[in-house]
């Protein structure tokens, strides 16, 4: 397992792999047509692309001898949900299901941490549906604090997410 910076060639396999976890994750009793078309729309090769090429994002890859199984996006200047939150957002944080409990989560936030605390950056929030207990458990055992609560919003609805927060000292 390796770490390194996202490439512009590496889009599609994001993309995939966003797809793949977020299905999986999210939509446990089926796959419905207003989830696929937020899905398909919004983790495309192009998007993702964008996102790889902004200054203000920072994506480190982990990559096994088959390709990427893992990812972390970290967003500058991100404006946090609730008081507490720091202007520095892990936006993104995916890890292939059947590569959990590998290490792989630990060592791209190890690794993001470390470029963030070069950037002179000493905390940075994240959110996670309320519901999802196997990310919750990760973060606590990594050190997040949770400091509130905001809402995902996907049209007219309205899905609860935690904040956390997590010091870089």
């Amino acid at each position: 397992m390796t770490q390194r910076r996202a490439e512009i060639s590496d889009a599609s396999s994001i993309a995939a792999l966003s797809i793949e976890v977020w299905l999986g994750t999210y939509l446990k009793r089926g796959i419905n047509g207003f989830f696929a078309d937020y899905v398909l729309s919004e983790f495309t090769t192009a998007k993702v692309e964008t996102i790889i090429a902004d200054p203000s994002e920072y994506i480190l890859v982990s990559e096994n001898e088959d390709g990427i199984d893992g990812f972390i996006r970290v967003s500058f200047g991100s404006e946090g949900p609730v008081d507490g939150c720091s202007d520095t957002e892990i936006s993104t944080f995916y890890i292939q299901p059947r590569h959990h409990g590998k290490g792989i989560g630990k060592a791209l936030l190890r690794a993001a941490s470390d470029h963030c605390k070069d950037q002179g950056i000493t905390s940075v929030w994240l959110t996670t549906n309320s519901e999802n207990t196997p990310a919750i458990e990760f973060y606590h055992r990594q050190g997040f604090r949770q400091i509130g609560e905001t809402h995902f919003r996907l049209k007219d609805q309205a899905y609860l997410n935690n904040v956390y927060v997590y010091a870089l000292d």
